[in-house]
């Protein structure tokens, strides 16, 4: 059996992303990259997101580009509670929908649309069950979303194995100044 690892983080709009030219978009999807790579030396097999905006459809389109090189990863998904989408606008619905009809898996952990914030709650406890490795966007000095899957992720792992890897700011910043030298070049 493969590693998995669960990809979550930010939401779009929480860091101001609104548009796929964004160059920021460019170097969270190399800091994604960079640690799906190192896991898939490791025998990642399953990518799990939860299908959010953000974070997690930007580690689908990584998974599907590294998918040309690594033709066993797979892509699941599995949402909170049905139909999460329908409240989004017609350009992240047709995001959303380019990235579930590519996905390997999907699925719905709750069976019915949202009625509680238990739901993502028992996404989460699911999607710590089922990684051996979490890939998160966040940094502490910007509160957010994925702050509560964090905090989990890290009390989770007390008494578990859980690698996390957390992509902060200063990652980012890392890997932005890591391409103008090699351009430079």
């Amino acid at each position: 059996m493969g590693l998995v690892a669960a990809v979550t983080g930010y939401k779009s709009y929480e860091l101001g992303i609104f548009k796929e030219e964004e160059p920021a978009l460019k170097y969270i999807k190399a800091a994604i990259q960079k640690q799906l790579l190192a896991l898939l030396e490791e025998g990642l097999e399953w990518v799990l997101i939860s299908g959010q905006i953000g974070t997690e459809l930007w580690a689908a389109e990584v998974v599907f580009e590294l998918q040309l090189e690594y033709p066993d990863l797979k892509l699941a998904i599995l949402t909170p509670f049905m139909n999460q989408e329908e409240n989004w606008n017609e350009n992240n619905k047709e995001f959303y929908e380019m990235i579930t009809s590519q996905a390997d898996f999907m699925d719905s952990v709750s069976k019915q649309p949202y009625t509680s914030p238990a739901q993502f709650k028992n996404r989460d406890q699911l999607f710590l069950d089922k990684s051996d490795a979490l890939v998160i966007l966040y940094d502490e000095e910007k509160e957010g979303s994925p702050q509560y899957f964090f905090k989990a992720a890290k009390e989770y792992k007390e008494n578990h194995h859980l690698d996390i890897r957390q992509i902060t700011f200063m990652d980012l910043q890392w890997i932005v100044e890591e391409e103008q030298l090699n351009t430079m070049d």
